[in-house]
């Protein structure tokens, strides 16, 4: 309990720049995906100040979003509201948040590493209950090597993502899209700079 005060307090003070931490246009591996975005309910996993699922909005998808951070929340909402869309949202940690099986069209998951290998295998196995056989599944993470750019993410080597984890993780899944690539990134000053990214899309059988 205490690490879990310590973390929020810590992403609570993040949050609180007069500023939008992370901006407030979309994750660029999502806006990729536009394509497949062909209507129905979206699920983003802890999106902070709300930039992906207000995209996701506006996309004509019905859209719930979680971020443990209230004052997070209160900005992805005063966000909302600047651009004329309706998301719902919830101030939640993943754990607390409520899964039902079978509900989304699509789970969006972008720069969400802050749990441990042990968390992070019961995380995506509540994201892939949630989502609907035929339903996609986009993820968005730094690689291993962005440890050597230290331009944003977890820090932490256990937290990154390889190919082979996400696709071992949702291996039932027909792989849309599965890259790990290097790019310069500008989302506001959270993520800045050369970094090392994966990405990938999964439709689920």
């Amino acid at each position: 309990m205490a690490k879990f005060s310590k973390s929020l307090e810590r992403w609570n003070d993040r949050f609180s720049v007069e500023h939008y931490l992370f901006g407030k246009e979309p994750n660029h591996y999502l806006v990729e995906q536009q394509k497949y975005l062909i209507g129905g309910r979206a699920l983003a996993i802890a999106d902070g100040e709300g930039r992906n699922s207000i995209w996701l909005a506006q996309q004509g998808l019905q859209v719930d979003t979680f971020d443990f951070s209230p004052v997070a929340i209160k900005k992805a909402q005063q966000l909302a509201q600047n651009k004329k869309v309706k998301v719902h949202f919830n101030c939640n940690d993943w754990q607390s948040f409520t899964w039902s099986e079978n509900t989304y069209d699509y789970v969006v998951g972008i720069f969400f590493q802050f749990a441990d290998p042990e968390d992070r295998k019961e995380l995506f196995a509540k994201m892939n209950l949630t989502l609907k056989p035929g339903g996609l599944m986009i993820i968005q993470g730094y690689g291993e090597k962005q440890i050597q750019y230290n331009t944003g993410g977890p820090g932490v080597l256990e937290n990154l993502y390889t190919e082979e984890l996400l696709q071992n993780a949702f291996a039932n899944y027909e792989i849309l899209d599965s890259q790990t690539y290097e790019k310069e990134i500008v989302e506001g000053d959270g993520h800045a700079g050369m970094s090392s990214l994966v990405g990938f899309v999964g439709r689920k059988r």
